[in-house]
């Protein structure tokens, strides 16, 4: 199995719109992963069908036993994150509040409390039209989005793991989602666009990635846009001998097909669909040199 990540260093490059599309060029058998979890939208330009939905049970939150509670306060008074509330007379756990530290089984003195699992998002396995899909849905203020980029990956291996290409539609930035999407990749296209955030963060994106020795490729979106900026992007990937795989022009028809719900290439030949249609011709020819390794 080939697998490859496509990230930004920044939100708003174009990222999920060239995935979806790549998931249509690419040949051989293919398994999707959604890892933008805090945000997911791969799904908006797939129409996946819903096969089964899993709980992701993420970081414990405390919980109170009524019947053991003295109500002495002293959980209320060491929380630093006030999720302590008094509802009804008894003492409870405001669960959106609470951030796991703990400290309140430490000073209870009836050991009325206890951490427990707390579900913080669900896992979907879905079909779309090249295979399957794995997304997920982060409960709105969650944490642990990286734990949960990770068990959509595990999902997919353990789902589909005799397929070809393990295609991930990756997280923007540089945090801990990036890190767990690539993670055990082989390949790592970064999107980004001709500006002086879509450079630098670039850079950043570029930086950690080769933590993981991955074969790193850059794609550049709506290039014509400020050629300049195209220019020293340009000259920074050969700088650093990094492949630049494709310069994808603006074309109204990515949002005529984004309004759509399906992939750029699904909308006929124009400029933005050929250019994909060579970046995917171009990215064929490099993994065959990538698998010979």
């Amino acid at each position: 199995m080939i697998r490859i990540a496509v990230v930004s260093g920044k939100g708003g490059t174009g990222k999920t719109m060239i995935t979806a599309a790549l998931s249509r060029l690419l040949k051989g058998s293919l398994v999707l992963a959604d890892c933008d979890v805090d945000a997911a939208n791969l799904s908006l330009v797939l129409s996946p069908r819903l096969i089964r939905t899993d709980p992701f049970m993420g970081m414990k939150a405390a919980v109170i036993d009524p019947d053991l509670c003295t109500e002495c306060g002293a959980c209320r008074e060491h929380c630093r994150f006030d999720a302590v509330e008094m509802d009804d007379g008894a003492y409870q756990i405001n669960p959106s509040r609470c951030e796991g530290c703990a400290v309140c089984t430490i000073v209870c003195p009836a050991d009325a409390v206890t951490m427990q699992p707390r579900q913080t998002g669900v896992i979907m396995y879905s079909e779309v039209d090249r295979g399957h899909l794995v997304h997920a849905r982060l409960v709105p203020g969650a944490g642990n989005s990286g734990l949960l980029v990770h068990a959509v990956k595990k999902t997919a291996l353990q789902e589909d793991g005799d397929a070809e290409k393990f295609l991930v539609d990756g997280p923007p930035g540089t945090g801990c989602p990036l890190i767990s999407s690539v993670s055990g990749m082989n390949a790592v296209i970064v999107v980004t666009e001709p500006s002086v955030s879509g450079l630098h963060d670039m850079k950043r994106v570029i930086t950690v990635c080769r933590q993981f020795r991955v074969k790193i490729f850059v794609v550049i979106n709506r290039y014509d846009l400020d050629v300049t900026k195209t220019e020293e992007t340009e000259a920074y990937c050969l700088e650093e001998s990094i492949p630049l795989i494709g310069k994808i022009p603006f074309d109204p028809a990515v949002i005529s097909a984004v309004r759509a719900g399906v992939p750029v290439t699904d909308q006929g030949q124009g400029p933005a669909s050929l250019s994909i249609c060579g970046i995917a011709d171009t990215l064929e020819k490099e993994l065959v040199n990538l698998a010979a390794r």
